[in-house]
């Protein structure tokens, strides 16, 4: 798992695109500058790890392209001691762009047993230290580590889980993929006890959120 110059040369040139594609928070673009994504990615792929584009990992997923990935972690306004839930672990690379951020206590749920084995192991590798990585059903979320200051979905949903919206602090934030074939970003900020704002941010295309087949 070495991380060669390329790789950060590679990495450097991609911030930059990401910046020329409206990318603002330079603690985003500190993120993907660091995290090698070749690591997360099938070793057949590698050569194409810094390409601004989605890539299969296996078990019908994909790893999301570094904008998605971006916009999406920059969205969240993550603030240092904020507690985060990622709902779709997936490949681990949105994880392990999320624990760049100083002070975030970061739980990640994954639907998908081959997926969720192979990201723990990964994740041991690198010294990763999500607060927990749970197997299980992300429509439900985390009810026992609620309230959370974001919560970031990395996978389309048909529709809004209310779970999530109730496990939000006051000025939490929810970013989610809404819709079925093409997906309207969508966050939403709690303001009190019912109350929501939503905002829309455009049409992105993710694989859809797998309901709890039990």
């Amino acid at each position: 798992m070495t991380d060669t110059l390329k790789h950060q040369g590679q990495r450097r040139q991609l911030v930059k695109l990401l910046k020329q594609k409206g990318i603002q928070d330079e603690r985003v673009l500190n993120a993907v500058g660091t995290v090698p994504r070749h690591i997360f990615m099938d070793p057949g792929l590698e050569e194409y790890s810094y390409l601004d584009k989605a890539f299969p990992i296996g078990a019908n997923q994909t790893i999301s392209q570094p904008y998605t990935v971006a916009f999406q972690t920059q969205l969240l306004e993550l603030k240092k001691g904020d507690k985060v839930l990622e709902i779709g672990t997936g490949s681990g690379y949105q994880t392990a762009i999320l624990l760049t951020f100083e002070g975030i206590k970061l739980y990640t749920i994954e639907r998908q047993l081959e997926l969720f084995k192979k990201t723990t192991l990964l994740f041991k590798k690198l010294s990763l230290q999500p607060k927990k990585v749970i197997f299980g059903d992300g429509y439900q979320g985390l009810p026992d580590q609620a309230p959370f200051e974001g919560i970031i979905v990395t996978a389309g949903a048909p529709r809004v889980p209310k779970s999530l919206l109730e496990q939000l602090a006051i000025g939490g934030r929810l970013v989610i993929p809404v819709g079925d074939k093409d997906q309207v970003m969508t966050r939403y900020v709690r303001k009190g006890n019912k109350t929501f704002d939503r905002q829309s941010f455009g049409s992105f295309n993710f694989v859809p959120m797998l309901k709890d087949r039990n």
